[in-house]
């Protein structure tokens, strides 16, 4: 027998840090046709290829640079715009964000799309600059602290414009650059102005620090709102006019003296809901009758208070100091939160008459209590209501809500003058639970939410997906009841079931164990013309994405549009594969079928043995295998199989896209892990512990099982199996996971290796970080395997 040695290194992200399991027993070589290769019962040599500390490094160099260049220059934030005239040969422009050759940033381009394209011909769009020689990236890449962090939450490795806003009927975008904001036209209304790059004009400001989170007002495209200094303000890009919109922040350097925010999402938000704004712009303007405008803003405001704060230390090293942060570890206090309206009027000018704050007729917790977390929020597309998905803390029940504007009411000090605002609220006012979905695993929150045009007011009628109901995400079109309630909100007023509605149709419009995809950002998109909907999933096979159609009035056969064989995106299109990567799968003991992927070794000797390297990610909400180019993301995989190794993925009982009773397998007893690492879940944040972990007061003995910090006995006791990695500034899986770590496998005598990342948070973003990481782990497994 040979011996067996395992090292795992990860995280319970899907940034840089990742987990291994190196199994030091060598597999057979694999045959191009699969079959496994008889081997003699004899010790045999591992067969790869070994290098110096240089040579590992000119291989991760020149890897990461060619695979960089093209994953970082693809495409994306696609806006088709459509010509309203017919001169010329094209009919359409292609606006996105990508990088130009020669560049390493990112930047806006276009594409014009012919009007006449024959069917059989594959069209290659050619790109053009849009904007003249612009430097987006700030000086020395030299962000704030806040966008520092707002980069770390969305894993941005990008630098240049990373996103941007686009009003259809002007052609205005709007974007944040440079350590400011900048706008340009083309399109829209006015047609295509642009022939040649245009310099975009630069917004000035009265502000002191970072403007951040640029958005376009739709109903009146002069203005444009933004976040400052943890508040939201407004500005006239035609005017210069400027306001601020909200006074919650007071600016002082002592984060335990200033804990409120409005308009920003908070830290749990970001890291574990994917939600990265805290204010949504109303889609439509009201006119007034002095032919001016009122703009309706809905906005989020946070008091942290009560939240625990932390101490990071600051990447100014030299100052010895250390960043604090509010941090609600799990089974303590989470921000208090609650929605807020800002009510902007302008006369028929534009000029701003009266800025006037708003908040609900009750308290948050009053109108909606048991809610701990507003998961999502918006506006139906008449703006005739405010929206948000409300998750209770277990995350075990969602409430999709309906907010009439009228609801909010001016926000005074003077109860005389609150009194006569909430007499004045008509008395049928109120909001609506237009759905509610329970679970006994967790719910995972999605982006997928489309609100038809009311035709009746008695009625509201909506797509969306749920999961819970079958323990796969399908999609639904659903009706509910408005039903109108009278209520005294100038009286005592006490909760009651009131504002659930009545679900009058349930209709399913997709089926099956398979699913829908929900997650990370993937949209569906509606012809209510043609009452067809559009969407991705899994129908074919769980290791391909597609794009299906389907009807959303008479539902019937799910057509897919997209090729078999292939995993697709609908904003990129982008097919790839590999020729080295082998699928197979293989019925599981709990009665699933479990999916693999085998990188086969490039230099595969039939007859000798390859160390094998199992990369695992045990946790949820991610899928590993599948039909689909991998990206920089799982680069050294391929960089593994290049030096002749063989590596194994498994998606294993916790894995997404295979159904809830799938990946619901953990509930409660989340994976042990070791690098970068959550070592006591006890420490880690509310939002993604208690989804999966329940509060510790109620899973004890699942936080303690589930924490390897409290099980370094069971480590081995031989030198060079464990190596630990991790960012010395991480505000996220903080520091102190690995220093507890460390001192109990010192106090139980076992042997490890650690490496400190000291200027790297979450994720390496340091390109000169990146390549150590890789040839650090390179070396490891070389030497020791």
């Amino acid at each position: 027998m040979h011996r067996v040695k395992k090292v795992k290194l990860g995280d319970k992200t899907e940034g840089y840090w990742k987990r291994y399991e190196v199994n030091m027993t060598a597999v057979d070589a694999l045959t191009d046709s699969t079959e496994v290769v008889e081997m003699e019962d004899v010790p045999s040599q591992f067969y790869v290829e070994k290098h110096s500390w240089d040579g590992l490094r000119d291989i991760i160099h020149s890897s990461r640079k060619y695979s960089g260049m093209i994953a970082n220059k693809a495409p994306h934030d696609f806006q088709f715009v459509q010509k309203n005239d017919e001169s010329g040969p094209h009919s359409h422009r292609l606006y996105y964000l990508g990088m130009s050759y020669g560049s390493r940033e990112n930047s806006l381009l276009y594409s014009e799309i012919p009007k006449k394209i024959r069917k059989e011909a594959l069209l290659v769009l050619s790109w053009k600059q849009m904007l003249d020689h612009f430097q987006a990236t700030p000086h020395q890449g030299a962000y704030s602290r806040e966008e520092e962090l707002l980069r770390e939450r969305k894993r941005l490795g990008a630098f240049g414009i990373t996103s941007y806003d686009y009003h259809a009927q002007t052609g205005l975008f709007l974007f944040q650059a440079s350590n400011s904001l900048f706008y340009c036209q083309d399109g829209g209304n006015n047609g295509f102005i642009q022939s040649a790059p245009m310099k975009p004009v630069e917004i000035k400001t009265q502000c002191s620090g970072t403007r951040m989170d640029p958005k376009i007002a739709p109903g009146e495209p002069n203005f444009i709102a933004f976040i400052n200094n943890n508040d939201l303000w407004l500005a006239n890009i035609q005017s210069g006019e400027e306001r601020r919109l909200t006074f919650c922040h007071k600016g002082l350097d002592n984060v335990k003296e200033d804990p409120k925010s409005a308009g920003v999402a908070t830290f749990v938000i970001q890291e574990e809901f994917d939600r990265f704004t805290g204010y949504w712009w109303s889609p439509s303007a009201m006119q007034d009758s002095d032919e001016g405008k009122t703009l309706h803003l809905l906005y989020e405001e946070v008091d942290e208070t009560e939240v625990e704060i932390i101490h990071v230390p600051s990447p100014a090293l030299e100052e010895r100091k250390a960043d604090a942060y509010r941090y609600p570890r799990t089974g303590s206090k989470n921000p208090r939160t609650t929605l807020k309206l800002a009510e902007i009027k302008t006369d028929n000018q534009g000029k701003i008459i009266s800025i006037q704050d708003k908040e609900l007729v009750l308290p948050f917790t009053s109108l909606f209590p048991g809610t701990e977390y507003i998961a999502r929020a918006g506006w139906t597309s008449d703006g005739k209501y405010g929206w948000a998905v409300l998750l209770d803390r277990s995350q075990r029940r969602l409430q999709l809500v309906l907010l009439p504007p009228a609801l909010f009411i001016a926000v005074t000090e003077d109860p005389a003058q609150r009194q006569e605002s909430l007499e004045a609220v008509a008395h049928d006012v109120h909001p609506y639970i237009v759905y509610e979905e329970t679970t006994n695993v967790w719910i995972n929150v999605h982006d997928i939410f489309y609100p038809f045009v009311q035709t009746s007011e008695d009625e509201f009628t909506f797509i969306w997906v749920n999961e819970s109901k079958t323990g796969f995400s399908h999609l639904y079109k659903i009706t509910s009841a408005l039903q109108r309630g009278s209520y005294h909100w100038s009286g005592d007023y006490k909760h009651s079931e009131d504002f659930k509605c009545v679900i009058k149709e349930e209709l399913p419009l997709t089926s099956g164990e398979w699913e829908v995809l929900a997650r990370h950002g993937s949209k569906i998109w509606v012809n209510e013309a043609s009452k067809l909907v559009y969407f991705q999933g899994t129908r074919d096979t769980p290791l391909e994405h597609h794009l299906y159609v389907v009807s959303h009035e008479c539902p019937g056969d799910v057509v897919r549009l997209t090729k078999p064989g292939f995993s697709h995106s609908c904003s990129i299109s982008k097919v790839q594969s590999c020729d080295n990567i082998i699928i197979f799968d293989f019925p599981g003991k709990s009665g699933f079928q479990l999916y693999g992927m085998v990188y086969k070794p490039h230099n595969l000797q039939p007859g000798r043995k390859h160390p094998t390297v199992l990369f695992v990610y045990g946790g949820p909400q991610v899928q590993l295998v599948n039909n689909s180019f991998k990206g920089m993301k799982y680069l050294r995989l391929n960089t593994l199989a290049s030096l002749g190794y063989a590596v194994v993925v498994i998606d294993g009982r916790g894995s997404c896209q295979r159904g809830l009773e799938f990946e619901g397998a953990l509930k409660n007893k989340m994976v042990a892990i070791a690098g970068a690492p959550v070592t006591v879940w006890m420490a880690y944040d509310t939002g993604y512990t208690e989804r999966y972990m329940d509060t510790p007061e109620n899973n004890q003995q699942g936080y303690e099982e589930g924490s390897v910090a409290l099980h370094v006995d069971k480590l081995p006791s031989e030198p060079n199996r464990l190596l630990i990695l991790h960012g010395f500034l991480d505000e996220n899986v903080h520091f102190f996971h690995t220093n507890f770590l460390v001192s109990q496998i010192i106090r139980a005598g076992k042997p490890y290796q650690l490496q400190v990342y000291p200027n790297e948070r979450h994720s390496i973003r340091c390109p000169e970080s990146g390549e150590h990481y890789e040839i650090m782990l390179l070396h490891f497994l070389q030497q020791y395997l």
